[in-house]
C-alpha cells in the first residue's frame, strides 16, 4: 500500500466511520487512454439490498478530502451507490494543482472505465444505471469522459454532472450522454467563458449539455470552507470562495438531474 494512500485511508476512516468500504478495481484501457495502475477507491451504500444505481465521484486537483467525502455521504443519502476511486493516491501522488501534467484528465478516464466496469459486478448496483460527479479536476475528467471515442454509455454511464470544470472546446464537443456543468462567473482558475465557448463551438448533440452560470461564484463555490488564495501552475494564484446561495442552487440542480437520469 502506497504511503499517499495510506493516508488518505486514514482520514476516510475519520470522514465516513464504519459506512465506507475500502475496494480496489484495474483502471482500464478505453478509446486512446492507455491503462492505469490498480485503483483504490471507497464504496458506500443505501441501506436495503438494491439494486441501486451508482454514482462515481471524482475529486479535485487536491486527490480526495474532506469535500469529496461529504459529497460522497450526500449522495449516497439521496439512495445511490456511491464509489469514489483515489487517482492521484493510487498513483503515489498527492495533489497536483500545481502540476497539472502529473495526472492528467484523460489518464482518468481510463479509472472511470475500471470504476464502471467494477461497480457492474456488484449484485447490488443497476449496472445500466451509473452517474459520474466530479470537481474541478475530476469535473474536468467528467466531462472528457463522456465524449464518444471513449463509448462509456456501453459500460452503464448515462451522463454526468461537472462542477466548475476547465473546458476546452477544441477536444471536447463529441459528448454523447447528458451532462450538466455548474461554474461560476467569477471563476479565475477555470473560467466559465470556456464553457460559454464550448457550446457554441458546434457540439455534436447540443441539446445534451445544459451549463448554469453562478453570476456571483467563484472556483469551489460549493465547499464550505473560508475564504482563500491557493497556488497554482506557473506561479498562477487562485481565489475560492463559498457562495451558498450557488451552493444550494447547484445542489437542488444536481439532485433533480440524477432523479431523471437514473431512476
Amino acid at each position: 500500500m502506497t504511503r499517499v494512500f495510506s493516508i488518505a485511508l486514514m482520514l476516510v476512516a475519520v470522514a465516513f466511520g464504519a459506512a465506507a468500504q475500502s475496494v480496489s478495481f484495474s483502471s482500464v484501457a478505453t478509446g486512446n487512454v492507455a491503462a492505469g495502475p490498480q485503483i483504490k477507491a471507497w464504496l458506500t451504500r443505501p441501506a436495503g439490498e438494491g439494486p441501486f444505481p451508482a454514482i462515481i465521484v471524482l475529486h479535485n486537483c487536491a486527490g480526495v478530502g474532506a469535500h469529496t467525502y461529504d459529497w460522497a455521504k450526500r449522495i449516497t443519502g439521496w439512495g445511490y451507490v456511491t464509489l469514489v476511486p483515489d487517482s492521484f493516491g493510487s498513483r503515489d501522488e498527492g495533489g497536483v494543482c500545481t502540476r497539472h501534467n502529473v495526472v492528467t484528465p484523460n489518464m482518468r478516464v481510463a479509472d472511470v472505465a475500471g470504476a464502471a466496469d467494477y461497480l457492474a459486478t456488484l449484485p447490488f448496483v443497476a449496472r445500466d444505471r451509473i452517474g459520474l460527479i466530479g470537481y474541478s479536476h475530476g469535473a474536468s475528467t467528467v466531462v472528457r469522459a463522456l465524449q464518444h471515442t471513449y463509448d462509456l454509455a456501453r459500460r452503464g454511464v448515462k451522463g454526468g454532472v461537472a462542477y466548475y470544470p476547465g473546458c476546452f472546446p477544441q477536444f471536447d464537443r463529441a459528448i454523447d450522454v447528458p451532462l450538466l456543468i455548474l461554474i461560476g462567473d467569477k471563476d479565475d482558475w477555470t473560467p466559465a467563458d470556456r464553457c460559454r465557448a464550448l457550446q457554441s463551438a458546434g457540439l455534436a448533440r447540443p441539446e445534451l449539455v445544459e451549463a448554469i452560470y453562478y453570476p456571483n461564484a467563484y472556483h469551489s463555490f460549493d465547499a464550505n470552507l473560508r475564504n482563500r488564495t491557493v497556488p497554482g501552475v506557473a506561479g498562477k494564484s487562485h481565489y475560492l470562495e463559498y457562495d451558498p446561495a450557488a451552493a444550494a442552487a447547484a445542489e437542488t440542480r444536481t439532485k433533480a438531474f440524477f432523479e431523471k437520469l437514473l431512476r
